[in-house]
């Protein structure tokens, strides 16, 4: 059992029917059921969930209603996030997540993907690619980011983008597919004395 969720994480192909990674799956929709139920202004409860479920958090953290994850256990976010309303993150392999990540509503994040070949595709069996968000990254609503892809740090995601390949440090993206829309210039703090 415990080879086929090894498989998985490490972006091989995989069974998803295997009754471990079933049970897991169903776990998941628990939580998620029930983070989405409790009251939003219970901030502290929130929290507490979030970090006990996740496979790793910053202490600063703060999920709107709906939340929904695949596993849960392969996502890892930093300090200092926030994820607007509607938020989706299909971790069949890591999601990694910087410090200082936004995350406007109705953003999915998809390390899930399947094989292009029909026949294998028909096997039911899949596999994925993980996907890692720098520090300080701003997601713009409904945007999505498909498997595979890095974004650097001080990325900028436009608002409906479909992100399909990994940009670098410090630039604005936007389309379908994203590509750059300009270079951000990061001002350097000035010096108090």
């Amino acid at each position: 059992m415990e080879k086929e969720r090894e498989k998985m994480i490490s972006g091989e192909m995989y069974d998803p029917s295997d009754e471990q990674l079933v049970k897991d799956r169903e776990a998941a929709k628990i939580f998620c059921k029930e983070y989405n139920l409790t009251d939003d202004t219970n901030y502290d409860l929130r929290k507490k969930m979030i970090q006990n479920f996740l496979g790793k958090t910053g202490d600063k953290l703060h999920i709107e209603s709906n939340f929904r994850v695949e596993y849960g256990y392969n996502i890892e976010i930093g300090e200092n996030f926030y994820s607007n309303y509607d938020c989706l993150l299909l971790d069949i392999c890591p999601i990694i997540i910087g410090d200082n990540a936004m995350l406007a509503p109705g953003v999915h994040i998809y390390s899930a993907t399947h094989p292009l070949d029909p026949k294998e595709r028909n096997s039911g069996k899949e596999y994925g690619k993980p996907v890692k968000i720098g520090n300080n990254v701003w997601i713009g609503g409904r945007s999505v980011i498909a498997p595979g892809v890095t974004l650097g740090d001080n990325v900028v995601v436009a608002a409906g983008s479909v992100v399909t390949k990994s940009f670098p440090d410090n630039v604005v993206i936007g389309g379908n597919p994203a590509k750059i829309i300009k270079y951000i210039e990061i001002k350097e703090e000035k010096n108090k004395n």
